[in-house]
């Protein structure tokens, strides 16, 4: 870091700062998750820094999941005052959501970077195709009941969310709105999946992380604190904004666009992760 000059590390910061500000508007709007937006961006910055390769993606993926936690709450308080969270999907879904994360925590370790990469860029290929789609797929008329089937839907969502280093919306909204979730619904319900998943995927990462060498200054374990304080210091301020025009606006062609931005990312990282 004590290569560059100033005018880089200014550049870099603002960089980040704006990259905050979308991902905090992308988690209010879309229940997503910042993390979608922040992981693609981090892995750039890593390369640009010549961040060791086996160092890199971990690092990326603990200092995203550190930017969710404040993110979360601010989008999930946005979403309560407008009364949209479905509390009984929260209570059946948490516990095994909360377990999924923790085990994808401790699981990184032995996963490896180009293992994360592979994750990352399967799912948010997936993931960008589903939101292309225009008419979402239909799998039951309303989310399970049974505990065993509350736990095979939400611990996977837990699990995959914490490898990618992204809040549970990314996959706990499609598989809400194929359950006949309304959007609305589903949206501000991930949104506090989001902490559910952040808190203890992120402490995974800053344990597996620990003493391990080539991470740049100023990192707890896998997680890049300046980096993320940067982050967070905006998106809490945008989430709302993206709460609000959740429940404002026809989100179609937000979504068709940054169905584009994520498949490319994707191919991108499957690419990186395969070479």
């Amino acid at each position: 870091m004590e290569d560059y000059s100033v005018g880089a590390l200014t550049g870099l910061a603002v960089g980040l700062l704006a990259t905050g500000a979308i991902s905090g508007v992308l988690a209010g709007l879309l229940g997503v998750g910042g993390g979608i937006v922040i992981v693609p961006v981090l892995v750039i910055v890593t390369e640009i820094f010549a961040v060791p390769r086996e160092v890199a993606m971990p690092l990326v993926v603990g200092t995203s999941l550190a930017t969710i936690i404040p993110t979360s709450i601010s989008s999930a308080r946005a979403h309560h005052k407008r009364g949209a969270i479905d509390f009984d999907i929260l209570r059946g879904w948490g516990p095994w959501v909360f377990l999924g994360a923790l085990l994808g925590g401790v699981a990184s370790e032995f996963i490896g970077a180009d293992g994360l990469t592979l994750v990352f860029g399967s799912v948010a290929l997936l993931v960008s195709i589903n939101l292309a789609i225009p008419h979402t797929l239909s799998l039951a008329d309303a989310p399970p009941q049974g505990i065993a089937a509350r736990a095979a839907v939400s611990t996977p969502i837990g699990f995959i969310s914490a490898l990618m280093g992204i809040g549970g919306g990314t996959l706990a909204v499609p598989v809400m709105t194929m359950l006949r979730t309304p959007i609305k619904t589903a949206v501000a319900t991930a949104s506090v999946f989001g902490l559910m998943i952040s808190a203890p995927a992120m402490f995974g990462f800053i344990w597996a992380g620990l003493g391990e060498p080539g991470r740049p200054p100023y990192s707890l374990g896998y997680v890049h604190v300046p980096a993320a304080v940067l982050l967070f210091s905006v998106s809490v301020f945008t989430a709302p904004l993206g709460a609000h025009l959740a429940h404002s606006l026809r989100p179609e062609r937000l979504r068709l666009a940054f169905a584009i931005f994520l498949g490319v990312s994707a191919v991108r990282m499957l690419w990186k992760a395969l070479s």
